[in-house]
């Protein structure tokens, strides 16, 4: 049976010891059956210590963390299950400086802690009968530090998306939110987002006045808000939800982790993204959600600082 908690408090009690954070794991992982996360075989016999399993066809020895993001993790699940509970539930995330002192770890584990469970909860494929079909909003922002405040760098006028990283993401209005690091603003790959995630059946597409949202002829419902014009609202056309999005994500970058990367940007993008599909579960359900993503190889420190 799943715990319910409401808080970090109620976290707590629901899960005392690792004994009952390995059993609430495997009540995520095993609800459909026990399985060998080897050769996938369902007869599986239980150790007397009830934390080491035994698969009778491969006869293989594990634990209910092999095969997820917490194989081969030397921290308790409790601090894991924290770490889940503050990045789920706090609206913009947390810093792994914050996080380390929470914890009692290092920055270092924190920041890595943090990196496996965006990777957990990484946007899979969008698949086309998935495509947002509702009043959908469209548009793009630009991400980095002003030149003008970089040190060293006094020359810049810190206008202008030059040396910034572009970010373009799609609402559909009290639905779905996908967004992803580009690699230019181009007309390609722009054009070819949309299309990605928008049904040409989409009762309403709204975008700016870009130049490459002009030419989008496979949507006959795309309506145009000129900004440069003062334009912001027609009717039911607007963009004020998709930028809503990139005010939440500005506000994560600057306020909490006060800068990120370029190369780990997509990463805290899909997190974003992530909160915010789930915005209408209750605390105790997100927490789940993303135990039930922990499925799948594991993402190693080599590879993400590569």
């Amino acid at each position: 049976m799943l715990q319910n908690f409401n808080s970090i408090f109620d976290l707590m009690k629901a899960f005392p010891d690792e004994q009952a954070c390995i059993d609430h794991l495997k009540s995520i992982r095993w609800r459909n059956g026990a399985f060998c996360p080897h050769c996938e075989g369902e007869r599986i016999y239980t150790f007397a210590d009830n934390q080491t399993f035994k698969c009778a066809d491969c006869r293989a020895r594990f634990s209910i963390k092999v095969g997820t993001i917490f194989a081969d993790t030397k921290l308790p699940l409790q601090k894991w299950f924290m770490a889940i509970w503050l990045i789920t539930n706090h609206p913009k995330g947390i810093a792994s400086t914050t996080l380390a002192k929470d914890l009692d770890i290092t920055q270092k584990s924190a920041w890595f802690v943090l990196h496996r469970l965006r990777h957990a909860a990484r946007t899979k494929s969008f698949n086309a009968h998935l495509r947002l079909r509702g009043k959908v909003e469209i548009d793009e922002t630009y991400v980095g530090g002003k030149s003008i405040n970089r040190h060293g760098r006094r020359s810049g006028t810190g206008g202008g998306s030059a040396d910034k990283t572009p970010v373009v993401g799609a609402v559909e209005r009290k639905g779905q939110v996908i967004a992803k690091v580009l690699g230019a603003a181009s007309q390609f790959e722009l054009q070819n987002f949309v299309r990605d995630v928008v049904s040409p059946k989409a009762e309403l597409l709204v975008t700016d006045a870009h130049l490459a949202y002009r030419t989008l002829g496979s949507f006959p419902q795309h309506e145009i808000i000129n900004h440069s014009h003062g334009e912001y609202r027609r009717g039911d056309a607007h963009t004020n939800s998709i930028e809503s999005v990139w005010a939440l994500l500005k506000r994560q970058i600057v306020g909490v982790h006060h800068w990120v990367s370029p190369k780990h940007l997509n990463k805290y993008v899909q997190e974003m993204s992530w909160r915010l599909n789930r915005r209408g579960l209750t605390v105790a359900n997100r927490v789940n959600d993303l135990l039930a993503c922990a499925e799948g190889e594991k993402l190693s420190y080599k590879a993400l600082i590569a």
